[in-house]
């Protein structure tokens, strides 16, 4: 099997046309636990195995960014006991993990709402942030109390700020420079999006920056998309023609 993998692999990177950035909505945690008969919080549990492998095969693949959607705006509305859990286990998470991603030279940032954390999460994560925002490679954004409509509108909100403040002329506004003023400002759009578990649909997910992004779905749950499955979807992404709209 991992001989099967690397010459996988091998015949990915030479054919070449990667996707520099790669968005992923993780889907199926829930979905994985029922059918095993567990509690919810065992498929994030799973789930986050699951993204331990990918970021390892996002960077061996030499993936640019990497943007998981981990925390939207609309989960607080799950279960009080369950949106505990996913937040000990990320914070959790992270600490674990944080000497690894250093290692591996992985700049890990945020993207949302983060200030709406408690301070000893935002702190943890600040920590993270701060010990690898001078690495050069994988950069892993994590997607946290984020919304898409909402980062629309706090775009909206500083453009308007500055436009009081006579920083800004309205007639002057493009996509490039209204792009400057949404939480992605230091990132490529996503090339690719991934969605697991089968659902047709984005949820709120970068809706300004997946204009062009390609989609690809499978049926395949979180906690069981493997490296494999994560090959197979820069595969497919390099059988496409991107025209943006052209011909």
């Amino acid at each position: 099997m991992p001989n099967e993998l690397n010459k996988l692999k091998e015949k990915i990177l030479k054919k070449g046309n990667l996707p520099g950035h790669i968005a992923i909505i993780m889907d199926g945690n829930g979905r994985w636990a029922r059918r095993r008969g567990l509690p919810r919080t065992a498929g994030h549990k799973a789930g986050v195995t699951a993204v331990k492998r990918i970021v390892r095969a996002a960077g061996d693949m030499g993936i640019s960014v990497l943007t998981l959607f981990t925390f939207s705006q609309e989960n607080w509305k799950r279960p009080k006991n369950e949106v505990s859990a996913i937040m000990k286990l990320l914070y959790e998470t992270t600490k674990r993990e944080i000497n690894e991603l250093d290692r591996n030279n992985v700049k890990l940032m945020t993207t949302g709402r983060t200030e709406e954390l408690s301070p000893r999460r935002r702190q943890i994560l600040q920590e993270a942030i701060e010990r690898t925002k001078n690495n050069t490679g994988l950069i892993l954004n994590l997607a946290l109390n984020y919304g898409g409509r909402t980062e629309i509108l706090d775009a909206v909100k500083k453009i308007a700020g500055d436009v009081k403040r006579g920083k800004l002329d309205p007639a002057q506004l493009t996509e490039e420079s209204f792009s400057d003023y949404l939480y992605t400002n230091t990132l490529p759009d996503p090339d690719l999006l991934i969605r697991t578990s089968g659902e047709m649909r984005i949820s709120n997910f970068l809706l300004w920056q997946t204009s062009y992004t390609e989609l690809y779905v499978t049926d395949v749950l979180w906690p069981n998309f493997s490296v494999r499955d994560f090959y197979r979807a820069i595969q497919d992404y390099q059988s496409r023609e991107r025209r943006f709209g052209r011909l």
